[in-house]
């Protein structure tokens, strides 16, 4: 899908304007049932509340190497450019893959946020810096010696909503809120959000006539089930 840099960051913004239980829905008319994201992943800090962008994936798993750093997590991060979302996956349970600095430098090139299929650290200085993220947990166990990024911009699964994987591809959709995060596929992502912009206007003015003293069965009359 050959998309300008303009055309990518106007629709990462209008993305922004949509809640994930619509482009859950649209997706679930689609045939698509498995790109929900797993419960636990949770905004770092709490007062982030939205996470949109384009997926740039980062694998890595648990490997025992020497003290000083992990020069492929480097390299990997310095292959980000703005827009996208630096998605992390692995086999770490209790490991923090990234804190405050790699965001910084991240945030440098334009990321505008991560997604974790496991932890992070430095959650008081990441909303400082206002760098989104979702993770599954946090941890103040680094990943030096002990987690090491293995390959990146590849394929990569994460925990879905109901235990299965859900596959992230470079270049993919994220979308997360306060409802939880989904996958978009990219061939799809322009349909799907205009879709979900049809339904967020549908469930606005449902909102403001129920507010008006319209009753709900009267709404659902008028508009259908959204």
């Amino acid at each position: 899908m050959n998309l300008t840099v303009e055309q990518k960051e106007s629709i990462r913004l209008r993305y922004l304007e949509v809640d994930t239980s619509n482009v859950a829905d649209v997706l679930d008319n689609l045939n698509l049932l498995q790109q929900g994201l797993a419960a636990d992943f949770r905004p770092y800090p709490e007062t982030c509340k939205r996470l949109a962008g384009w997926a740039y994936t980062i694998r890595g798993q648990m490997t025992p190497y020497a003290q000083g750093g992990d020069d492929d997590k480097m390299a990997a991060c310095q292959g980000l450019s703005p827009g996208e979302i630096s998605v992390w996956s692995g086999n770490g349970e209790g490991i923090c893959y990234f804190g405050e600095l790699i965001a910084l430098g991240m945030k440098e090139r334009g990321c505008v946020g991560a997604l974790l299929d496991g932890g992070i650290r430095d959650v008081r200085w990441l909303g400082e810096h206002q760098f989104p993220v979702f993770a599954r947990y946090k941890t103040s166990v680094q990943s030096i010696g002990r987690w090491k990024v293995n390959a990146w911009q590849i394929p990569v699964y994460l925990r879905g909503h109901d235990g299965s994987n859900v596959t992230v591809r470079p270049g993919d959709f994220i979308l997360a809120d306060e409802d939880g995060g989904i996958v978009i596929p990219v061939e799809i992502v322009e349909s799907v959000l205009i879709e979900a912009e049809r339904l967020t206007v549908i469930e606005k003015n449902i909102r403001t006539e129920i507010a008006s003293g319209l009753s709900l069965a009267e709404a659902l009359k008028k508009y259908g089930h959204v």
